[in-house]
């Protein structure tokens, strides 16, 4: 059963595709196979991967003209691509009734094939958004390390636990990324103190650095592990996959019955 996470920031320019493109590629490193859902109507996902226009997209999909339809990036790394017509898809839904499930029904026919299915949200808080949230059981919140990118948390944070209570009890913040990031500069390392104190153990420990690397992929159309496997992003990239994984797929304390704990005490 795929475990789906989505990365959601409704400012925009704070690495959110990016992160949802090598975080995905980082699981395929480690042996995982991924779904990524490209939910933006700029289709900056679709785009960066060099993946031209498909018969039926994300739109298609959810005006129930057709089922997802992934599209081969590489092996273990797949795609549901977008177009900039999914920019009117909030206005012609907005009277279907379920409209926030409508994403969470598409997704049921593709549970089994996947490990992750990772969706990259438009930056807003609008209805493609809440078909996210609604369909998944992790938020990721990419957060540049700049001051301005501080504004807004709260209401990012009051809106997953709206859905939370109103439409999805398994919905949780899988974690905050600090992305762009340069330990020399003072307010870099300030701002992920602050957000260590609002969000606690939901920061990740790998932050991502910036890296020219990352900037130069999308050009030639790949993720960063097939453009540049040995550069700083694709090494931050990996460890946020390993650490995510390891978050999501710890193995519960096992149990000791109360005959054991007995004995243990006696």
């Amino acid at each position: 059963m795929a475990t789906i996470v989505s990365f959601l920031n409704h400012k925009g320019g704070v690495g959110k595709t990016t992160s949802a493109i090598n975080l995905g590629a980082g699981m395929v490193e480690l042996g995982k196979k991924v779904l990524l859902v490209d939910l933006d109507p700029q289709a900056n996902l679709t785009l960066a991967l060099g993946i031209g226009r498909q018969r039926y997209s994300i739109y298609e999909a959810l005006r129930g003209e057709a089922e997802l339809t992934p599209v081969q990036c590489k092996e273990n790394l797949d795609v549901i691509t977008s177009t900039l017509d999914l920019s009117s898809a909030e206005m012609e839904l907005i009277n279907e009734a379920g409209r926030e499930y409508i994403l969470r029904e598409l997704f049921e026919p593709l549970q089994e094939e996947y490990d992750y299915i990772i969706i990259d949200c438009p930056p807003s808080l609008g209805l493609l958004s809440l078909n996210a949230l609604t369909s998944s059981q992790y938020v990721i919140i990419p957060l540049q390390t700049e001051f301005l990118a501080l504004q807004g948390l709260a209401k990012i944070k009051q809106v997953i636990d709206k859905v939370r209570f109103r439409l999805n009890k398994k919905l949780k913040i899988g974690g905050v990324v600090a992305t762009m990031y340069d330990h020399r500069r003072i307010l870099n390392r300030e701002v992920v103190e602050t957000i260590e104190k609002y969000f606690g153990d939901l920061v990740f420990n790998a932050k991502i650095r910036e890296n020219v690397s990352l900037a130069e992929a999308p050009a030639q159309s790949k993720d960063i592990f097939a453009y540049s496997k040995r550069s700083n992003g694709a090494a931050d990239y990996l460890a946020l996959a390993g650490e995510f994984i390891g978050r999501v797929e710890q193995p519960a304390a096992p149990k000791v019955s109360a005959e054991k704990q007995h004995t243990e005490k006696v």
